[in-house]
């Protein structure tokens, strides 16, 4: 929460609410991201405005914020539209740097 804090730049937000609605956002793009791990239904655009708002409010710090909330079977997925977006730093090496991704979703999003 404090890393969080630390990061958040929205100048029109001006009360805790606008905070917590911003970070609520990984918990959707949670819930999308599991839905096309059970059911394969991707929705790409949803996924994407709520990854584009995530990177406007907390800029560089969404990378990390998202793989820490989001379990491990999620990562190649999200990382996928990490390397679309070209948003995966590439120095310093990481953790993230060593996940695959998920080659369905890649080809799904090159194909918009």
């Amino acid at each position: 929460m404090l890393f969080a804090i630390k990061f958040y730049d929205n100048p029109q937000a001006v009360t805790k609410d606008d905070f917590e609605s911003d970070l609520k956002r990984i918990r959707y793009i949670k819930r999308l991201l599991k839905r096309y791990n059970n059911t394969g239904e991707l929705m790409i655009h949803l996924i994407m405005n709520h990854l584009i708002i995530l990177f406007n409010v907390f800029h560089d710090a969404a990378v990390p914020l998202l793989f820490y909330n989001l379990e491990e079977e999620l990562w190649p997925i999200v990382k996928s539209f990490l390397v679309f977006l070209k948003r995966i730093p590439e120095y310093p090496k990481t953790k993230v740097d060593t996940i695959d991704v998920d080659q369905e979703c890649l080809d799904q999003l090159n194909n918009l």
